[in-house]
């Protein structure tokens, strides 16, 4: 009897203990961030460049041929809290490409990615620059940067947007990428040279690429499809078509810089 009623409880005890261990968590809305710290940006940074980075990019500014976007501008649409990209970041998003993380993560874990988003977020108050941005405007034009990049719908198509650009890249990384441009070339600003079947070049930027059909824009902007059976050779060419800006004055390149850091999302 004794015997029993010792194992009854014990057995009560275990139920008790699977429904603590087992029930339902809280919503994430319910929760607070607590995973903040630099440490906690530091591990979100391993667990999102293992997990997330494969599609949003290494450094979060998305990835143009996946269409992932780009996390680094504080801006998103579909959540307006820690707590929305906590659930976001662990379910996904049903009817897109968005897929939750691995259950095997943690809540600790999710935390530490959103603290790591939240750290790619840059503020214009942190960065105190040399140069003017008016002047910078004005350095811009006479380069004749707008002959291949656009600013709000003026310009050309053959570089990148630079429209939020101030958004994506701090002041150091623009300063790179005007005086080494080939630092870090994304694919989707390679060009492509092509040889077609008689014997004529044709040199563009690598719009899409498949195993069996490639598609350039050419100089002048105009757009070429090609059937990869169909041409004697093509060649990826990976660096920049961007010249270094070498005729540029050190003053001339911090008042560039400024303006282009200037140019963010609007909030």
């Amino acid at each position: 009897m004794r015997r029993a009623l010792f194992v009854g409880l014990i057995q009560a005890a275990l139920v008790a203990a699977l429904v603590v261990v087992a029930g339902p968590a809280a919503p994430a809305e319910a929760q607070e961030n607590q995973y903040d710290t630099l440490v906690d940006v530091r591990m979100g940074e391993r667990v999102f460049r293992a997990q997330c980075g494969r599609c949003h990019g290494r450094d979060g500014r998305g990835n143009d041929e996946t269409g992932a976007p780009d996390l680094t501008t504080g801006q998103f649409s579909r959540v307006s809290s820690d707590a929305g990209m906590f659930d976001v970041i662990r379910e996904g998003i049903d009817g897109t490409a968005m897929i939750g993380i691995s259950p095997r993560a943690s809540d600790q874990s999710v935390w530490q990615i959103v603290s790591y988003i939240n750290s790619l977020n840059l503020d214009p108050a942190d960065y105190d620059l040399p140069g003017d941005a008016a002047r910078g405007e004005q350095v811009y034009a006479g380069a004749d940067c707008s002959s291949c990049h656009m600013i709000r719908g003026e310009g050309g198509r053959t570089g990148p947007d630079l429209s939020t650009v101030g958004s994506r890249l701090d002041p150091d990384e623009i300063a790179t990428s005007l005086t080494d441009p080939d630092a870090e070339v994304a694919p989707r600003w390679w060009t492509m040279r092509i040889v077609r079947a008689d014997g004529s070049t044709i040199e563009g930027l690598r719009m899409n690429e498949d195993t069996f059909t490639v598609r350039i824009m050419d100089h002048d902007e105009n757009l070429w499809s090609f059937m990869k059976s169909e041409v004697r050779s093509l060649e990826r060419v990976t660096t920049s078509t961007m010249p270094a800006t070498e005729d540029l004055s050190a003053s001339e390149l911090d008042d560039l810089v400024a303006y282009l850091f200037s140019l963010r999302r609007e909030s």
